[in-house]
Formats: C-alpha cells, sequence, structure tokens
C-alpha cells in the first residue's frame, strides 16, 4: 500500500518551507515515526515524522525545494509486504560472519539534529581516535554551535574506524562525522588502527590523546610534542596551540636583528591570538545587529530596594525550607516585570516586518554570564508562576549555563530580558537589546546612599534601573510608564499581591 509523507501544519502564518534535509533515501526500511526529513521556514524547524512503517518510495521534493503547506513530499510503501525488502540483510548478517571472522558493519556516525534555525556546527573536540574501541552511547566528539555545545553519543558499539570531520572543520546538521565498524569483526580490526594515535603517545607522558590535526601539522613542521603546550581538554595539544608554537620562534629574532630599536614583532611574541568560539562570534554579530536595526534608546530610573530587603529578610528562611531553594531578588524583578508588561504590552512585543506582534504571555529571558560567553535562558510562562517556581527555573537555568548544558529549546521564545549586572558590581549600565525582542531591563548594584525623605536626608539601598526599547514600537511615555510601573511594585511589594 503506498502512503503519502505530506507537509505538516507549519504554524500560525506561515504557509510554505524548504526542504533542509533528508534522512532517508529510496528503499529505505522505516519505522512509524522516525524522522523522514527536516523542513526549515523563516521561524522555525520542522521534523517530518513516518506516518506508518514500511520502505521509502520516491522523493518529491528534493533537498532546496520550497514546499507549501499539505505539499507531496514523498511515497512510503507500507503493509504487510512492505517491510520485507530489507529482511534480506538482516538474514544474511548472521550467515556470513561465521564464514568471514573480520567482517564487521560499518556504521555512519552523523551530525545529530541542533536545534531550531542552527544548520551547522564546528567539530571542537574528538574524545576518541581512529581505533578506540567504544561502548554504545559513549561519547565520541563534541559539536559547537553559535548558541550551545552538542555531544555526539556512539550509535552502536564497535570500533571507530575512519574520522571524516577533523576537529576545527564545520559540519552540516545530518552530515557525515565518522565511521565505525561494529559486530563480530570490529574489536580485530582494533589492532591494525592502532599506530597513528600510538604517536601521539610520547607527548609529554601524557594519557590524553592529542588532536588529529595537531598530530599531523606536528608531524608536517617538524615539531616535537614536548615543544608545544596544550590547552584542550586534560592538557590535549590542540591544532591552534601547534600554530601558536610555531609562530613564536618566528617571532622571537626580530629583536636581535635591531637591539636598540624595539619594533612591533616584540610585542607579537608576548601576544596570543585565540580564534573566536562559534558562541562568542554569534553574540558579536547579534549584538551588532541589534545596534543597526532597532532604534535603540535607554531611559533611567532608580529603586529604594528597602521594602524588597526587610520581606526578604523576614521570609527567606521560611522560603527555603518549604521551598528548597533561596529567595532572591531575581523573582521580584520578574514579578514586577511581569506585572509593568500587561500595562505596557508593546514592551513585550516584536516588529515583524511590516506587523506588530503582541505576545499574551511572558516567556522571561535571564542573561546569565558564563566562562564560554553571554547566554539567555528562558522561563517559559514566567507570567503564571509562583516566587518559588521562578526561583527553581532560575537556579536550574543558572547551573545548566554555568555547566553549558543548556539546551536550544531553552533558550528560544524569549519575549522580554532581565540583565543584571550588579552581580558584578555595576552602578550604571545601557543594556543591548536581544533581538526580536523589543525591551530590556538592567539592573545594578544596590548601593546606599542619602535620599531626601519627607524633608529628611536618610540613607537608603538604591539600585538604577535601566530598560533598553526599540523606539520603532515603545514611545518613550511607554517606556517611563513601564520603568515607573516595576519601581513602585518594588518600593511597595503588596502592590503584587493586589495587581495594583
Amino acid at each position: 500500500m503506498t502512503v503519502e509523507v505530506r507537509v505538516p501544519t507549519l504554524g500560525e502564518s506561515v504557509t510554505e518551507a524548504t526542504v533542509a534535509t533528508w534522512f532517508k533515501k529510496p528503499g529505505d526500511a522505516v519505522a512509524v515515526d522516525e524522522m523522514l526529513c527536516e523542513l526549515e521556514t523563516d521561524k522555525v524547524t520542522v521534523e517530518v515524522p513516518s506516518p506508518a512503517a514500511g520502505v521509502m518510495g520516491d522523493i518529491i521534493a528534493a533537498e532546496g525545494e520550497t514546499v507549501g503547506v499539505d505539499a507531496l513530499l514523498a511515497t512510503l510503501n507500507a503493509g504487510d509486504g512492505a517491510p520485507a525488502a530489507p529482511a534480506p540483510k538482516a538474514d544474511a548478517a548472521p550467515a556470513a560472519a561465521p564464514a568471514a571472522a573480520g567482517s564487521a558493519a560499518t556504521v555512519d556516525v552523523m551530525v545529530p539534529t541542533l536545534g531550531e534555525s542552527v544548520t551547522e556546527a564546528t567539530v571542537a573536540t574528538w574524545f576518541k581516535a581512529v581505533g578506540d574501541t567504544v561502548e554504545a552511547d559513549e561519547m565520541l566528539c563534541e559539536l559547537e554551535t553559535d548558541k550551545v555545545s552538542v555531544e555526539v553519543p556512539a550509535p552502536s558499539a564497535g570500533v571507530l574506524s575512519a574520522i571524516i570531520a577533523n576537529e576545527g572543520d564545520t559540519v552540516a546538521a545530518g552530515g557525515k562525522l565518522a565511521e565505525m565498524s561494529s559486530g563480530a569483526g570490529a574489536v580485530a580490526a582494533a589492532p591494525a588502527a592502532t599506530p597513528a594515535p600510538a604517536a601521539a603517545a610520547p607527548a609529554g607522558g601524557k594519557d590524553v590523546e592529542n588532536a588529529p590535526s595537531a598530530n599531523k601539522l606536528m608531524a608536517e613542521k617538524g615539531v616535537t610534542p614536548a615543544s608545544v603546550t596544550g590547552t584542550g581538554k586534560d592538557g590535549r595539544i590542540m591544532k591552534e596551540d601547534v600554530l601558536n608554537a610555531l609562530n613564536k620562534p618566528a617571532a622571537a629574532p626580530a629583536p636581535a636583528a635591531a637591539p636598540a630599536a624595539p619594533r612591533p614583532a616584540e610585542d607579537a611574541a608576548r601576544e596570543e591570538r585565540v580564534k573566536m568560539t562559534k558562541l562568542r562570534q554569534t553574540i558579536a554579530r547579534r549584538l551588532k545587529e541589534s545596534q543597526n536595526t532597532a532604534a535603540m534608546l535607554t531611559t533611567y530610573n532608580e529603586v529604594d530596594m528597602t521594602e524588597v530587603m526587610a520581606l526578604r529578610k523576614e521570609y527567606k528562611d521560611l522560603f527555603e525550607k518549604k521551598h528548597g531553594v533561596r529567595l532572591g531578588f531575581m523573582s521580584f524583578f520578574t514579578k514586577a516585570c511581569v506585572h509593568a508588561l500587561k500595562e505596557v504590552p508593546e514592551v513585550n512585543a516584536e516588529i515583524d516586518g511590516t506587523d506588530v506582534v503582541y505576545k499574551n504571555y511572558v516567556n522571561m529571558g535571564v542573561a546569565a554570564g558564563t566562562p564560554q560567553g553571554l547566554v539567555v535562558p528562558v522561563i517559559k510562562d514566567a507570567d503564571s508562576m509562583s516566587f518559588a517556581e521562578i526561583e527553581k527555573a532560575i537556579s536550574e537555568k543558572g547551573k545548566r549555563a554555568r555547566d553549558g548544558k543548556l539546551s536550544m529549546a531553552e533558550m528560544q521564545g524569549g519575549t522580554f530580558t532581565i540583565s543584571n549586572g550588579g552581580v558584578y558590581g555595576s552602578l550604571m549600565s545601557s543594556p543591548i537589546l536581544n533581538p526580536p525582542q523589543s525591551g530590556i531591563l538592567g539592573m545594578h548594584k544596590i548601593q546606599d546612599r542619602p535620599m531626601a525623605i519627607n524633608g529628611q536626608v536618610v540613607i537608603r539601598p538604591m539600585m538604577y534601573l535601566a530598560l533598553s526599547y526599540d523606539h520603532r514600537i515603545v514611545d518613550g511615555k511607554g517606556a517611563v510608564t513601564f520603568l515607573v510601573r516595576v519601581k513602585e511594585a518594588l518600593e511597595d511589594p503588596r502592590r503584587l499581591l493586589m495587581d495594583l
């Protein structure tokens, strides 16, 4: 029986998509709900599952073609007789194994789905070398995208027989990373492949193996591992380390040629050139795009933190005892922003072409600094969460951000962002918008300052607040009103309870 595979509903206002990647080809056996292909729209990436078990028939829409909703993508041969096609391969394998003791099945290691709107990654680190024996689900390598790091597990137990994409190579989603040998002959094949990694063993007597690309470059340039300082995991020598070692000797003779007049080469010998990570490149690109695209403006106010600090001090022990998480300031600010966004919805909106898209929900982005760079995990539906739920979400996502374990889904869909520069001691700053959002609130250091209250000068814990906003959609009145509502809610937290 022939089953048609069609383009699914792509979402509100989305009428067409581009076929990005086919995971199956004609003749391949497929199971129900197994991914057949991936479609890419101007907003999201959509995976198309198999509607039935069977064998792939014809592919109607090739990679790169644009298709509309419900368009025919491919045909599938399903039914009682459909799975019979791949059966001979499965039956033949056990029969052939005893006859050829060295036979082994080749398994491809592919780039996994990288997430919405992410089409490529850089191979950061190979944890295994050619000839290594690996277990199923053991980590083979780590990929670095412009948003997160992705670990690639072994699809089966066996021996890593070939590395197709070396460290530093850029690979596309669904691309081939390596080949593995699995089956009866896989372990036997391992010794034949081990001499290449063995050459890296003398590198300072370390147990870790250097990057294959580094070994190749050292062999070509006649560089000894002992003369190179490894900056990779556990002291692993990377290709960049070899390049740095090669560059330093070349710069050193320059001062000797002109000892009386120091030259720029002297400074070069003391400098270190490191390629920007994908994440850092994306941060730079997106921040500059934000400045070039949005009509960005910042307005300021200040808030007396006396009442929030008193409330937190009074209830923090009971709060932690009941909810198992500390009561911080972020939940107060999140609640205050949610309250203000209801009154000034344009701050929670975005521009899409010539349309303004108003969000009737709040997905709160919370900017977090990590060793790899700035990331913004998103707390979905923050407007319907309690103080405890907000604090738990912030704590959990903050830890995952520091550990580099955030998924793509956890950093997408934000409608408004809070950035707390105060944790680093910042007294005042102008935060940059996180496109396509139209507003970002900057928190700062709480500092005691003399304030005039009821004709008296008193010392109060004050914080400057900064709201950067897109003036194309948010007027000055709306921006100032938003900040004033945040200020009022924090200076009298009871207003949050009464929705005032």
